[in-house]
């Protein structure tokens, strides 16, 4: 037997074994086999998905359909790769190679196939890549794609394609070292913690372990504030990093490397604050930028919470507050608006709220749809899409808004907005009650909104009024001073105006029902949208009280919980507080 054959022989042995080793391994970080053939790197852990798949969707990509951000692309025959993309969205979600774990769900020989042939088909043709894949929060999202799913790629390959794959994932790592980092909050992020994984995942890379760490803990003390709180103030990020920062711990754990405080730390603290933005629905508040959150998702990410305790009520470094009555939750936004460098998703809704009793949500902001973006924008971000006030249809807060900067900066950050915040809670014999200002008005119009709630104890009512006023030794200033209070409710709320004007009955899916007053204004019920939808925008209603600030600068408001039935309520009822019939 010749040298040559020995060799060959040798290679052929240590690759069956890596693969059967790679078959029977699955559930959590998965270690893979130190035998694969090679000088350099070798995988040696692969970290665990959280993710959710959907192994029906392993169908629809083996016939040349990729579903991404609402946009459907068939290949009828061709690259995938080599199409031109219809969003930009769509192209970060292909790019990113999360699609992975859906063909590794199905966990058969052809999608295992298919899977190995889609990652060859990238790999194998450099010249035609596309500025969004260079990109780095997208590249890190497939460095980090490219190493959970080893398994599925790497089950049933030769030591060739084991090298090729390794020498694309080595050449992916290697630009994301030397990456600038220019974009701030998650995407940075996401591009350290990729590089932790990487330095975890593979082999001889001992000497970038402690510089990856240090990195990435420094980001993490600087990006996730002392109460549990992305520096975006967007409750998404939170979902966005648990779900890489809980399975790097994981594989820190594999390797017998002690996780880094900071890590730990942070991930202490963001646990309680899920619970913080939860309705009862398990539905996330809708505050700078989020969307709909997959509920399965953020089931998995709550089991690794040891603590499963009751919501904080304050949170004062992310800026917002919970009052808890009942089964009542009221969840306000008591802070300004992030450092620019993190307010691309940013919102004006200073002192807006969102109300829930039980399982039903009551009043909502209008939130950000998860596909489709560019076109809501504008609006999701406006004050008018929140439930507050508004004066002079103005924002409390103003963006960038240039067409040529939004492309370069990926998106509007905030330019100004409310600089001073404040709020202060006291328990007080019938309930909770909560009082906050913001002076995003005063410098264009010279004047302060001040609000104040107060929930019962029993959670069946809660009153608010609203204010503007000029700053001391100030004055309101131009001709105009109409304002807007609005309220969007959620799409499952029924509401009927009352026939003296002046409230609203509003009808719970569960056929509880509440009822809206205002003490001294009329009351109008209009078209509302609600962009977080998990089907897209859905048509829904707002109570909107005008006013012109220099006639009468206060409203009082109540919502009141009349009847668990509205049967019950409908007996009760007066002539006089009929809801309107429809025309």
């Amino acid at each position: 037997m010749s040298v040559a054959q020995s060799r060959r022989i040798s290679t052929l042995i240590a690759g069956r074994f890596a693969r059967s080793m790679i078959a029977r391994a699955s559930g959590s970080t998965v270690v893979l086999s130190r035998l694969w053939p090679g000088r350099t790197d070798r995988l040696i852990i692969a970290p665990h998905d959280l993710r959710t798949a959907d192994a029906t969707r392993a169908a629809e990509i083996y016939a040349g359909r990729f579903v991404f951000a609402g946009k459907i692309v068939t290949c009828h025959g061709r690259s995938i790769f080599d199409l031109e993309p219809p969003s930009e969205d769509w192209e970060a979600a292909l790019l990113g190679f999360g699609w992975l774990r859906h063909l590794r769900a199905a966990d058969t020989a052809l999608t295992r196939a298919n899977a190995r042939s889609l990652v060859d088909d990238w790999i194998s043709n450099q010249a035609r890549k596309r500025p969004l894949e260079r990109r780095a929060d997208v590249r890190a999202r497939r460095v980090i794609s490219l190493l959970s799913q080893a398994p599925l790629v790497l089950g049933d390959t030769d030591g060739k394609f084991y090298r090729k794959y390794l020498r694309g994932l080595a050449r992916e790592i290697r630009y994301l070292r030397y990456s600038t980092l220019d974009n701030d909050g998650v995407p940075r992020l996401q591009v350290l913690i990729a590089l932790c994984y990487a330095s975890l995942c593979l082999a001889n890379q001992a000497r970038n372990i402690k510089t990856a760490t240090r990195r990435l803990s420094d980001e993490l003390q600087r990006q996730i504030l002392p109460d549990g709180g992305h520096i975006s103030r967007n409750p998404g990020a939170l979902v966005e990093l648990l779900s890489d920062l809980l399975p790097l711990r994981q594989t820190f754990a594999a390797r017998n490397i002690a996780p880094p405080p900071a890590l730990l730390n942070a991930i202490d603290r963001m646990m309680p604050m899920l619970r913080f933005f939860r309705h009862g629905d398990g539905s996330f508040a809708l505050f700078n930028g989020m969307s709909t959150a997959p509920s399965d998702l953020v089931a998995t990410l709550l089991a690794y919470d040891d603590t499963r305790g009751v919501p904080m009520a304050s949170m004062p470094h992310t800026g917002f507050q919970r009052l808890d009555a009942g089964n009542t939750a009221l969840i306000i936004d008591t802070g300004p608006p992030p450092p620019p460098s993190v307010s691309h998703d940013a919102h004006a809704g200073c002192l807006s709220f969102e109300l829930s009793s039980g399982v039903s949500r009551i009043v909502v902001n209008c939130g950000m749809p998860s596909t489709g973006r560019d076109n809501w924008r504008p609006f999701a971000r406006s004050t008018a899409a929140h439930s507050t006030l508004t004066y002079h249809d103005t924002s409390s807060c103003q963006f960038v808004e240039l067409s040529a900067m939004k492309r370069l900066l990926r998106g509007a950050p905030i330019t100004s907005g409310p600089a001073n915040v404040e709020s202060y809670r006291e328990a007080v014999p019938d309930g909770d009650v909560l009082t906050a200002s913001h002076d995003g008005y005063l410098s264009r119009f010279g004047v302060i909104h001040r609000r104040v709630l107060m929930i019962s104890q029993d959670g069946t009512r809660l009153e608010g009024e609203d204010s503007l006023a000029p700053a001391p030794g100030g004055r309101i200033r131009g001709s105009e001073a109409d304002f807007a209070l609005r309220f969007h409710l959620h799409p499952s709320v029924k509401a009927s105006r009352l026939s003296d004007a002046r409230g609203v009955m509003l009808v719970l899916p569960n056929r509880d029902v509440w009822t809206f007053e205002a003490m001294d204004d009329k009351v109008d019920l209009e078209d509302s949208v609600f962009l977080a939808g998990n089907d897209g925008p859905r048509r829904t209603s707002q109570i909107v009280i005008r006013q012109d600030a220099r006639q009468a600068a206060t409203i009082r408001w109540s919502f009141v919980r009349s009847s668990t039935s509205a049967s019950a309520t409908n007996a009760r009822r007066n002539a006089r507080r009929e809801p309107e019939l429809p025309l």
